[in-house]
């Protein structure tokens, strides 16, 4: 079991704690290497890798002949990597039906199930979900903490001095990324972790998750140019014209959508859903997906740049923190039972974040480098959106704010416009 010394305490720790008191079964998900079995074990009582490779054949032959027997075991039951044997689904929700009794089972998986056919029920009343990312700057001890977004929606904004990090820091946030083997090493070693997973990826998992044989290189040039289009609303053709021009190849919109479909399946991209609230305008709301990766350190380990390539070319810096801030967003949004979505009109207003919680509050989000021209930039926007919402129809904005990667201070302008460093967030 894990040696609860060494161990980073995760948002997730509490998710999970929760789950596990209102469902019978809970399904643990995310990226490989961000954390999933090491956060399940600690609040698991028994537990059964499926990967596990002196066993592995036991296992998959024990699945098709008796899988319950794989599940017999002190609660909750981990069964680690359970989409190798999706028979242990249904088995799950037999015994949570014949018991009546939640927190039995911990599921974690870092793809879909290769053969969703033989899962014969949904789940309904019987299963809770817990998505794990990447470490946030909070979770890796990088983020002072002294701006709680859940004190945003319900104590309102409390000026604090900000954890000031510098420009090439961040550079370095990004290209590590939150990946918990990262945490604490060597710049050099820690950077290494990114390229390990797109290698990891390329190779072997785009393959694995459906058992379909794509091509490594097509999977390489993918990336990149997804890589090129972090923030933006790209579509498939937008993408395919990116790979031609770019690497003299190109891939018709099927095959690309065939492997995007594969690269969502094991966490990879996590497109981000369009906002649809009530106006006075008559603005059309656009509907289409913003496109990220699920950390941005795999956005620079595809295109194989490092923190002095990001210092040298602050366009794709900026698009590059937006994907850091908004891997941050969503952990602490999931927190406050929230999620994270853009907004974009027919008149051109943008807004890169909308943290929107269940009980229908939600907070204004523009996300800048820093400096005077964007934050006023990014303050015109969120006051613009703020004054087209039909607050007679839906609640008016919680906060309005602006995080910067750099500055002194967490502060709140006139026009009531919160600025706040990257490195001041918390749950």
């Amino acid at each position: 079991m894990v040696d609860k010394k060494d161990y980073i305490k995760r948002i997730a720790d509490d998710l999970l704690a929760l789950q596990l008191e209102a469902a019978g079964v809970v399904v643990v998900e995310g990226a490989k290497w961000c954390g999933k079995s090491t956060t399940a074990e600690r609040q698991a009582a028994s537990m059964i890798r499926m990967d596990d490779p002196k066993r592995k054949k036991e296992y998959l032959q024990l699945a098709q002949t008796d899988v319950e027997e794989l599940l017999v075991g002190d609660t909750p039951r981990l069964i680690d990597e359970w989409q190798k044997t999706p028979q242990v689904w249904d088995a799950c929700r037999y015994i949570v039906d014949s018991r009546s009794e939640d927190g039995q089972f911990i599921l974690t998986g870092s793809a879909e199930p290769v053969d969703s056919s033989q899962l014969s029920h949904t789940g309904t009343g019987r299963v809770g979900w817990v998505k794990m990312r990447p470490m946030t700057l909070w979770e890796s001890g990088e983020s002072s903490g002294k701006i709680s977004i859940a004190q945003l929606f319900e104590d309102g904004f409390k000026a604090s001095a900000a954890k000031e990090f510098t420009l090439r820091e961040i550079c370095y946030l990004i290209c590590r990324g939150g990946w918990p083997k990262a945490i604490g090493k060597t710049e050099r070693v820690a950077l290494r972790q990114a390229y390990n997973y797109v290698d990891a990826v390329a190779k072997r998992e785009i393959i694995e998750v459906d058992e379909v044989n794509r091509s490594e290189s097509n999977t390489r040039r993918l990336l990149r140019s997804y890589a090129r289009h972090q923030g933006t609303q790209a579509s498939k053709g937008t993408i395919a014209a990116d790979m031609l021009s770019s690497d003299g190849q190109g891939m018709d919109d099927n095959t690309i959508a065939s492997y995007l479909k594969a690269l969502k399946k094991i966490f990879v991209i996590e497109d981000m859903e369009a906002w649809n609230p009530n106006l006075r305008s008559k603005a059309a709301i656009r509907t289409s997906d913003t496109r990220y990766f699920v950390d941005p350190s795999i956005a620079t380990a595809a295109l194989g740049i490092g923190p002095a390539d990001l210092m040298k070319d602050l366009n794709t810096l900026g698009l590059l923190f937006e994907t850091l801030v908004v891997r941050d967003l969503r952990v602490y949004a999931e927190a406050n039972d929230g999620q994270v979505f853009h907004y974009r009109d027919s008149n051109g207003l943008e807004c890169d974040s909308v943290i929107h919680l269940r009980n229908g509050h939600y907070g204004l989000v523009e996300i800048k480098l820093g400096g005077e021209m964007l934050i006023e930039e990014g303050a015109a926007n969120l006051n613009s959106l703020a004054d087209k919402i039909d607050t007679s129809k839906m609640y008016a904005p919680s906060f309005k704010m602006i995080i910067t990667a750099v500055g002194q201070y967490a502060y709140c302008r006139e026009d009531g416009v919160c600025v706040v460093p990257i490195g001041c967030l918390r749950p």
